[in-house]
């Protein structure tokens, strides 16, 4: 008996009590080790494929059901309500809607790449219909489905028994093809998913072979012969060949998928777009949705007019969209018509807009993680989930192999006995008329073993006519002939290769078409609005307020702000550029410059422009061409160098860039020019450390940077200035007059030093300087 003890204290796992017999355990600890046996359960018992067969166990399940049921190719289809329930009764204690639902996905031709299941009656669609209850529709197995279920009963694989015990189940299917790549796979696990595309038959087939003929076959050359996923519907990857090779190298990553359309003409010059394939998990409901929800806005939760950006996409869709309908049917599963507002727009920049717009080109995850041939499952390249197939069809070959001879020397050896028979067919009636035990006379009298001897005395009369004595020396030929040749796979490794590559080709051939997702790389479609590149200054105002002024050169003391509020920064920059608004969390955020409001009110918020995480603020905001660089970093003395386009994210939730640690705070970025040299910093002691520009790091995906100033524990770095051979010039108070001291370069040689240095403490007759580059300008 197990006792649970609210002891958290405990340090053991078990303590026994030899009291009264009895195991105490934590209740920590025995939450955390049932917790642990529910993961294994879902992970193993539920959510990810296994590589052999590509099965998760709810399949496997139907599939040995049906065969059961005898629900083969040629049989007559059946309720899908009396399969469920045999599932059910027999290997599957779960919900019969769970199990119903498996079995729905499995007859889907626009969801599996090569269906399992012949499904009658309605199975759905792809607009996210469901299908009929199960009362309603009939199934039975699909040809394909013998790749998984021919070889079950010669000894391939292992059954076990089922939940109650009354029934066997396969452990795994004796798949003949690797199914996991070609129907893929998805689900999701305690602690990891998977994201499996499928894939064409005849290609995965094509490297299957490839590898029994050249274990070591590069990464290229497999690439080559599977280029890509194959998904059902159809559709366009645009991913680069370099990308693609990546992802399946490592087994995760992300391919850019799009629709694939034709312009059909019409009279008087007039045309329509025709979108007629689908990336994955796209209907042509969902492109409705999107373009009625761009056409048609309402404020977003919280506000109570529509954004700019709402306005401008409302705008540009209604310029250029007259109407849209669906058209799908049974003559075309995705018949999307687009018809423009005129047929002198710009048939390019018309499917662009559309595209940007729309899931009509989207991300396919990948995630190749499923259950190996060790019971484990893991992360895996394409190369390793090919190989681990190839290791299990060769195991389960041999075994075949090894059933196959079993059977053929026990037949040779009954038949070989039957042939003593005919050479003494009178001793052998004598010895059983005479015999009290036929069975151990005849063994002994003639020399037969135990098996033989039993066929004999099973034998009917009519078995010992003449010509039966040919048919089984034929067959005694025949059978030694086979188990020569199955002696020989189990010997000679090469046989064995080319029966592995004869029937694997043999399979592709049977089973496999033509390649229907389209692999040309292509450039993500991105909605340009003109803007005219102009000068203009950006205004912005502590409490974040953001406005536009053409032109540069402004007196910033002639900006008017809100009452409580005042500038913060004003930034010379073009209307082309982009600003980066840096959140206190570490996110960036980009708001284009030509979006933001002219001068002439208050300007909009920033975070009416971006979607902050709850409880961020914007702390610092830059902006400026793609390729200029700022310094960035924290007070506590950690920085990086970074350009704009490093920064720059389409998401309008921004992406993370810094790795702040509890504490740290963010330092106003500094602009860094080409003929800056040198990187000055000043902490709120007072020290200051000149350090080389190229000492600091320059970061392109951001993150912490390296230490740039030694601080101590009460001290934080408050002011940085990165300088060139002009030097720096401080500006403050010295008897209560404004003085301004310059410094050159040669002047700083007493606070220069190596990075990570902690620096002196400045001596100059200035309280508390402000710092500022000096420029061949004179200008800081």
């Amino acid at each position: 008996m197990t006792r649970v003890s609210m002891d958290t204290t405990q340090a053991g796992l078990f303590d026994q009590q030899p009291s009264d017999g009895e195991e105490h355990i934590t209740l920590g600890l025995y939450a955390e080790q049932a917790y642990l046996d529910y993961a294994v359960s879902v992970v193993k018992g539920r959510a990810l494929p296994d590589v052999t067969d590509g099965q998760k166990p709810v399949q496997r399940r139907i599939l040995y059901a049906m065969q059961a049921m005898g629900l083969g190719p040629g049989a007559k289809p059946v309720k899908s309500a009396r399969v469920v329930g045999d599932v059910l009764g027999k290997y599957h204690p779960h919900g019969d809607q769970a199990a119903y639902d498996a079995m729905v996905r499995m007859a889907q031709d626009f969801t599996l790449r090569y269906p399992l299941i012949d499904g009658h009656g309605n199975f759905g669609s792809r607009d996210g219909d469901n299908a009929a209850a199960m009362r309603y529709t009939e199934a039975r197995l699909t040809p394909f489905s013998r790749l998984l279920l021919d070889e079950l009963d010669e000894g391939t694989v292992d059954f076990t028994p089922n939940y109650d015990g009354s029934q066997k189940e396969p452990l795994l299917l004796p798949a003949r093809l690797p199914v996991m790549l070609l129907n893929g796979a998805s689900g999701i696990a305690v602690g990891m998913a998977t994201e499996i595309p499928s894939h064409n038959l005849r290609e995965v087939a094509s490297a299957c072979v490839a590898l029994i003929r050249n274990p070591k076959l590069d990464d290229a050359a497999l690439h080559d012969i599977i280029p890509g996923p194959d998904f059902a519907g159809g559709g366009q990857i645009i991913s680069q060949p370099a990308d693609i090779a990546a992802i399946y190298e490592s087994g995760r990553g992300s391919i850019k998928a799009r629709a694939r359309w034709v312009f059909e003409e019409m009279a008087r010059g007039q045309w329509q777009l025709v979108i007629h394939e689908l990336p994955p998990g796209v209907s042509a409901q969902k492109i409705l949705e999107e373009i009625e929800d761009r056409t048609n806005p309402k404020p977003r939760q919280g506000k109570k007019t529509l954004t700019n950006e709402q306005t401008q996409t409302r705008a540009l869709l209604l310029g250029l969209l007259d109407a849209v309908r669906d058209e799908s049917g049974k003559q075309a599963p995705v018949r999307l018509v687009f018809e423009p507002k005129s047929s002198r727009i710009n048939r390019d920049e018309f499917v662009n807009t559309l595209l940007a717009q729309t899931s009509m080109e989207t991300n396919v995850s990948v995630n190749l993680v499923c259950i190996g041939t060790d019971g484990r499952p893991r992360q895996r390249g394409l190369r390793n989930v090919l190989t681990e197939w190839l290791e299990f069809r060769a195991r389960t070959l041999t075994r075949r192999t090894q059933f196959r001879l079993d059977k053929v020397t026990d037949r040779i050896h009954v038949l070989e006995g039957r042939m003593v028979v005919y050479l003494n067919v009178d001793e052998v009636i004598q010895t059983i008329r005479e015999s009290d035990e036929p069975r151990p006379a005849l063994m002994e009298r003639f020399d037969l073993s135990e098996r033989q001897a039993e066929d004999i005395l099973e034998m009917r009369l009519r078995q010992l006519a003449r010509l039966e004595g040919f048919r089984i020396e034929k067959e005694l030929e025949n059978q030694r002939k086979e188990q020569a040749e199955l002696q020989e796979l189990l010997d000679n490794p090469q046989a064995f290769r080319r029966l592995m590559i004869r029937e694997i080709e043999s399979d592709a051939k049977q089973y496999g078409d033509d390649r229907r997702t389209l692999i040309e790389a292509a450039e993500r479609a991105v909605l340009e609005t003109k803007v005219v590149d102009e000068p203009v200054t950006v205004i912005i105002s502590q409490k974040g307020w953001l406005r536009s002024r053409q032109g540069h050169g402004h007196d910033a003391s002639l900006f008017s702000f809100k009452a409580g509020d005042s500038l913060y920064d004003a930034i010379e920059c073009r209307s082309t550029d982009e600003l980066i608004a840096i959140a206190s969390n570490g996110r960036v955020h980009t708001v284009a410059v030509a979006n933001l409001p002219s001068a002439r009110g208050d300007g909009q918020p920033v975070t009416s422009m971006i979607e902050l995480e709850p409880g961020a603020r914007v702390v610092h905001m830059v902006a400026g061409l793609q390729e200029q660089r700022y310094l960035l970093g924290v007070q506590q003395g950690y920085g990086f160098i970074a350009r704009v386009k490093d920064m720059s994210t389409r998401q309008k939730a921004g992406k993370q860039f810094f790795n702040l640690s509890d504490g740290d705070k963010l330092l106003k970025p500094a602009a860094v020019r080409e003929d800056d040299t040198h990187l000055a910093m000043v902490s709120k002691k007072g020290k200051m450390l000149v350090i080389g520009m190229d000492e600091v790091k320059q970061l392109a995906s951001g993150g912490k940077g390296t230490i740039l100033m030694g601080l101590d524990d009460d001290d934080r770095l408050s002011q940085w200035i990165p300088i060139g051979a002009q030097g720096l010039r401080a500006e403050g108070i010295y008897r209560n007059k404004e003085t301004v001291q310059e410094l050159a370069l040669e002047d700083l040689s007493e606070y220069t030093g190596k990075r990570a240095r902690k620096g002196k403490v400045l001596s100059l007759k200035i309280k508390q300087p402000v710092l500022g580059a000096v420029r061949q300008s004179g200008q800081s």
